[in-house]
């Protein structure tokens, strides 16, 4: 890999600092975390490792594998699942599966990030990976995968384990993966809905995270309760382009839960603001292509670069490091081509994967014949 210094920057003022540890915006939570989902920057943090009980939470993972799976054609929104005894005896919250009962892939979805269903869980679980056994067993692979080093999950629904737990932050880090699956937050954002909707056994599911409600731009994500771990939420929301992630652990009740939630989001919102850098349009350098039907290609970040600041602050100078692949034909836009590392006052901020804008494909005998009388007439080539 060879190293391009991009002659790209930008020059504010000084970075934003995180919020002083004196600033307590859960003062009842055991533990709580606010982030801006982009760029992961830390607004706000208590006791955000202690490892706690993270009760019906830990269904954000569970959806996550859920979703993954679907994606990659493991089952699909059309199935139909039949539920087993083992699902339907379930206890907790529940959407009331019956054993025997066959209900489709996208409903049982629903009845998990609606009314948190641990029957209707479990029967995604079962028919996902086969036993519940199993579809843990992927929660915890996916959990390593993330980063997650205060979790260990023993099953899909989160009711209370002694060895089932995790953190205010890895929650997080979930639900930022998460929240990447537009059509999770399809689901998490509905208030109210039915299943079974016309028959004798409908059944009028209300979200459990009722911020989904009654605070503008929220769309997800999950609540918990049991009595080990106390009144938990992970919730999501975007204004103005920022998206803000918060978790609360461990809280007395429900509405001190929601209230520190709002609380976090509206101190969030109000002192923070998202900085775009750079766009996926955004041409960063060219690069030469081997064996390419063109001799030459642009470079783009393969995402939006972006940088978060308080309102009343600025970031610093901003300058960009290529490192670069060698490129050969035939490519396609958005395969990898190397790296670009983001700093701010020669710090590394972020580093993030570089692709060509446009397909190039592999060059034929006549394309590079003429390129080479081309650069024989140029002077490129001289004898």
């Amino acid at each position: 890999m060879k190293k391009v210094v991009v002659l790209l920057c930008l020059i504010f003022g000084v970075l934003a600092n995180p919020v002083k540890a004196d600033t307590d915006l859960a003062p009842n939570a055991k533990s709580a975390v606010l982030i801006e989902a982009s760029t992961g920057k830390i607004i706000y943090e208590k006791n955000s490792h202690e490892k706690l009980a993270p009760a019906s939470m830990t269904k954000m993972m569970s959806m996550l594998v859920i979703i993954e799976s679907i994606e990659n054609g493991i089952i699909g929104w059309n199935d139909m699942v039949t539920a087993s005894e083992n699902a339907s005896g379930m206890g907790g919250s529940q959407i009331l599966l019956e054993t025997g009962e066959q209900m489709s892939v996208a409903d049982l979805f629903k009845g998990v990030a609606v009314a948190s269903g641990n029957d209707a869980v479990v029967a995604l679980a079962e028919a996902i990976a086969g036993t519940e056994e199993e579809f843990v067993n992927m929660m915890n692979k996916r959990a390593k995968e993330l980063g997650l080093k205060d979790t260990i999950f023993k099953n899909p629904h989160g009711l209370d384990d002694a060895n089932h737990y995790s953190s205010a932050y890895d929650m997080m880090l979930i639900a930022k993966e998460l929240v990447q699956h537009e059509k999770v937050m399809e689901y998490t954002s509905i208030y109210e809905d039915y299943l079974r909707k016309g028959t004798s056994k409908e059944l009028w599911l209300v979200n459990t995270n009722k911020l989904t409600r009654f605070y503008p731009g929220v769309d997800g994500l999950k609540t918990g309760y049991t009595d080990t771990a106390g009144y938990c939420l992970t919730a999501t929301a975007k204004k103005n382009g920022m998206r803000l992630i918060a978790v609360v652990m461990g809280e007395a009740d429900g509405k001190l839960r929601n209230a520190e939630v709002t609380a976090m989001l509206d101190y969030g919102f109000a002192q923070y603001k998202v900085n775009k850098l750079l766009d996926t349009n955004t041409i960063i350098s060219k690069a030469e292509i081997e064996k390419g039907n063109i001799k030459n290609v642009n470079l783009v970040p393969t995402k939006e670069v972006t940088i978060v600041t308080r309102k009343s602050e600025k970031i610093g100078k901003i300058t960009y490091d290529l490192h670069l692949d060698s490129v050969k034909a035939p490519i396609q836009t958005g395969e990898k081509v190397g790296t670009l590392d983001v700093l701010e006052d020669g710090k590394i901020l972020q580093t993030i994967d570089v692709t060509v804008k446009d397909s190039v494909k592999k060059a034929n005998f006549i394309d590079l014949y003429f390129r080479y009388l081309g650069d024989i007439l140029s002077g490129a080539i001289q004898f």
